[in-house]
């Protein structure tokens, strides 16, 4: 009986950021699941974290953004059986004055104040992410 070489298991890592605009409201898409998400995509080769998240949310928002901490990691299955590992960029927004643009991958955009987060659909490792970003802006 031969042996199987180790394989091991595989997933997509997505890069995602918390952005506040300056009324302090934060940034958030709505997927084809109908939930909200954070702005972010896949980290593709050799790109740094950072860069990937600041791309994406210009991309997907058109507001420019600087990474900042790094606010989280976790696994979040979005479909059953299918895994991606997230992590989370707490983001200074740069232009944040205009109104977010909607990307072709969102059906939505919003800006929801931090009382309001709590309440929405959407994994609660995204409101995680959001409330330790209010939390660190807090105490600075």
């Amino acid at each position: 009986m031969t042996e199987k070489p180790y394989v091991p298991p595989t997933f997509p890592i997505s890069i995602k950021g918390v952005v506040l605009d300056p009324q302090g409201r934060v940034l958030l898409l709505k997927n084809e699941r109908q939930e909200w998400e954070l702005p972010g995509g896949k980290l593709e080769g050799k790109e740094r974290p950072e860069t990937r998240v600041e791309t994406e949310i210009c991309e997907e928002s058109g507001w420019k953004a600087t990474a900042g901490a790094l606010l989280d990691t976790w696994m979040y299955e979005p479909l059953p059986g299918r895994l991606v590992f997230i992590v989370t960029y707490g983001c200074t927004a740069t232009d944040a004055h205009q109104p977010p643009v909607v990307s072709h991958e969102h059906k939505e955009a919003g800006l929801f104040h931090r009382d309001e987060v709590p309440g929405l659909v959407m994994p609660q490792g995204y409101k995680d992410s959001i409330a330790r970003w209010y939390e660190l802006l807090d105490r600075s």
